[in-house]
């Protein structure tokens, strides 16, 4: 029976009477239970990190003001399906050769228009009111995919846009990102600790 930090046993004294000898716990067996906790803890962390959940970097300007170039973001990786809205990593090879984070502004089989002299942007002809944007956009960007509005995405597809919208590659250069090259969404800010916080 454990007691504390000492196993009990019972002693058969000389004269046939029993008594109970507290025995120090065996030092090896702490320092096994404090391994084995540590272990588990660590291999949970790596499942949790390897499986749900990532931790990201965030390279470059695009999504001002929501995000900025050096902040972490923690992204939902495990069963990620995209919806409107999201701020998403892609991994979709680009020409800048590394992941992106952006906005998805519709998925597949909506339809997507861009009005250049407003600056504004409507999905099935709904014009999307956008709070997070740094500013409108002010010009038509013909890059690689210089689409034609408005655009239907296609099917396990999606559209996207960076917040910060005349400072963005994205969709108007890079076209459709298939949803097998998003890595997840970023839900969770953690570092500078002075804007820690979910993201919107």
């Amino acid at each position: 029976m454990t007691d504390g930090l000492e196993l009990n046993y019972d002693e058969v004294l000389d004269d046939g009477s029993i008594s109970t000898v507290p025995k120090k716990r065996d030092r090896y067996a702490d320092v096994n239970e404090w391994l084995e906790a540590i272990v588990f803890s660590v291999t949970l962390v790596i499942v949790v990190f390897s499986f749900i959940f990532k931790l990201v970097l965030v390279d470059g300007t695009s999504m001002v003001p929501t995000l900025h170039n050096g902040d972490r973001v923690m992204i939902q990786s495990l069963f990620y399906q995209p919806s409107q809205g999201d701020v998403v990593v892609i991994t979709k090879p680009t020409i800048h050769h590394k992941p992106l984070i952006k906005r998805v502004i519709a998925t597949e089989g909506q339809t997507v228009f861009i009005d250049f002299d407003k600056g504004t942007v409507s999905v099935d002809g709904v014009e999307l009111d956008e709070p997070y944007i740094n500013e409108l956009i002010k010009k038509s960007k013909k890059g690689t995919y210089g689409f034609e509005y408005p655009v239907e995405v296609p099917e396990d597809c999606v559209f996207v846009l960076g917040d910060n919208r005349n400072n963005s590659s994205d969709s108007r250069d890079i076209g459709f990102v298939e949803n097998k090259y998003l890595l997840g969404k970023a839900i969770f800010r953690f570092y500078p600790f002075d804007a820690i916080g979910p993201i919107g």
